[in-house]
């Protein structure tokens, strides 16, 4: 349960984070390429420390660390934009709603079977995003020029969700965790150096705050990642229970951070869909 706790609470930190990079002036690329680079340590840090032997002789889930790298630093990139364009409460709730995605592929591949409260759940989440993020249902001006922006989040985290999982199942043990979010977020900080770099003349110069906005972003990065894992792998519940419990937690949390922190204000519509994902999430846990 601890683990669970914690990965809310670090969650909840990398929106703060992203809220406050413009306020001081952290330079959002540079921040999200030295937060990798700083989870990709701590989970090769930990790593050695739990399992204390060399590199394991096989590793058939490498593939899946690369296709995962690069989706975590597009999706975060996402994130950062729509967390200080649009608010941070609909950043956290375009990325956590996206636990439909799991539960679909769970349905259609995995062949597992849902009941019609659950489909009903379903339903209300996807009509929940929808309440959030369209136009005129926040204070900000949400157009159809950054609607994209959360449906993406929605979209990039729901596959993210369902492969970090598909993964653990099939072939992850507890003592592998720290090596494979290292070697996740080693390929997305080198995917943000190669976008960085095809951008280069047209970035500005590195700052020591880029830096030290970054390692304040990577360490609860690395431990929302980590804790996850370990929570995923209690006996006692299941992988559907774990991803709403956290992300329900995720969403009410950032929403309130949202609102008493950096004073966002939420309109009918949006506070509607906030009730909404809130009632699906609990639909789908039963």
């Amino acid at each position: 349960m601890l683990d669970l706790l914690f990965s809310v609470l670090s969650s909840a930190c990398i929106f703060i984070a992203f809220k406050l990079f413009p306020k001081y002036k952290v330079y959002t690329l540079y921040g999200i390429i030295v937060n990798y680079a700083t989870a990709a340590s701590l989970g090769l840090l930990f790593y050695f420390q739990e399992e204390q032997t060399a590199w394991p002789e096989s590793m058939p889930w490498i593939w899946g660390c690369l296709v995962l790298g690069v989706l975590f630093i597009v999706i975060f990139n996402l994130m950062a934009r729509t967390a200080q364009e649009i608010g941070v409460g609909i950043a956290s709730v375009a990325t956590k709603m996206s636990l439909v995605i799991p539960v679909l592929f769970g349905l259609i591949f995995l062949k597992e079977t849902v009941s019609t409260i659950q489909i009903g759940g379903i339903v209300l989440a996807l009509a929940a995003v929808y309440m959030i993020t369209a136009p005129g249902s926040t204070k900000q001006s949400v157009s159809s020029k950054t609607l994209w922006l959360p449906l993406l989040i929605f979209l990039g985290s729901g596959v993210i969700d369902t492969s970090i999982n598909f993964i653990r199942e099939g072939y992850l043990t507890d003592t592998l965790f720290p090596l494979f979010s290292c070697l996740v977020f080693a390929v997305a900080a080198v995917s943000g150096i190669v976008f960085s770099g095809l951008q280069r003349g047209h970035l500005p110069r590195p700052k020591l705050r880029d830096l030290a906005g970054g390692i304040a972003l990577g360490i609860p990065n690395y431990f929302s990642i980590y804790f996850l894992l370990r929570a995923l792998n209690m006996d006692d519940w299941g992988s559907a229970t774990i991803f709403t419990l956290n992300n329900v937690a995720i969403v009410v949390l950032t929403t309130l951070i949202g609102i008493f922190l950096f004073k966002e204000r939420l309109r009918l519509m949006q506070s509607l869909g906030i009730l909404l994902a809130l009632t699906s999430i609990v639909l789908l846990a039963l």
